[in-house]
Formats: C-alpha cells, sequence, structure tokens
C-alpha cells in the first residue's frame, strides 16, 4: 500500500495498521442510538373455534411485533407498534455495527501491539 505521506515509500505494517484504525474510528460517528436485542413479527391464533385462525388453511392474526432481550438472565418481550419496530430494528442493526467495528479495532491492535513490543523489545536490547 502507497502512502502519499511517505514520498512514494510502502507503508510499514505498523502503518497500514494505525490507518485501518483511524479508519475504524471513524465508521463509529456515524453510528446512531444502539439498542440489544431483537425485533420479531409474531402471527398467533387465539383459540376461538368459529375464528379465521382456526379455518384450513388457517389465517392466523397479526403481524405483531415484539421487542426481545435479555435482562438480569432472564428474557423480557415487549410488544411494539410497526413504527417502534422500524426504530428498534435500527438501533440493533446499530448495536451490531458497533461491536463489529470495536471487535475489528481489537483485532488490528492486537497486530500492532506485537509489532510495538518487538520493536521495544529490540530498542531495549541494544
Amino acid at each position: 500500500m502507497v502512502d502519499d505521506n511517505l514520498e512514494g515509500q510502502m507503508a510499514t505494517p505498523l502503518e497500514q495498521y494505525q490507518q485501518q484504525y483511524e479508519q475504524l474510528k471513524a465508521e463509529l460517528v456515524d453510528i446512531g442510538f444502539v439498542c440489544q436485542g431483537s425485533v420479531l413479527e409474531r402471527y398467533t391464533s387465539c383459540g376461538n373455534p368459529n375464528c379465521r385462525c382456526q379455518a384450513d388453511p388457517p389465517q392466523r392474526h397479526g403481524p405483531y411485533w415484539q421487542w426481545t432481550r435479555k435482562v438480569a438472565a432472564k428474557t423480557v418481550t415487549v410488544r411494539l407498534s410497526p413504527e417502534e419496530a422500524v426504530l428498534y430494528q435500527q438501533w440493533i442493526d446499530n448495536n451490531r455495527r458497533l461491536r463489529r467495528i470495536v471487535a475489528d479495532m481489537d483485532k488490528i491492535s492486537t497486530k500492532a501491539r506485537k509489532i510495538l513490543l518487538a520493536q521495544a523489545a529490540k530498542a531495549a536490547s541494544k
């Protein structure tokens, strides 16, 4: 990879890691609100024998939107309006993107740390 700041020289692996890390940091700026959990679209049967949901073929009631998440190791479910479901799905998608970016930053940091530690050990041995 050629870096314009190095006057035509090839960027070192550490410089490449720094550039990748800066790109990931820039992506963080665009992330909006975050939320954990899942949004589900549910269709249900009511049990009334004369209802359309009991017909052959059944025509279930719905869609009903639900947001499900874990709170203190227990599953919590909240019913949502269709408009709320759209917002919650965006927030959940933002959370997944945030986690992916942070994981990528961690991987790059691990690679850069190895180089920096090797450089420090080399300098200390001189």
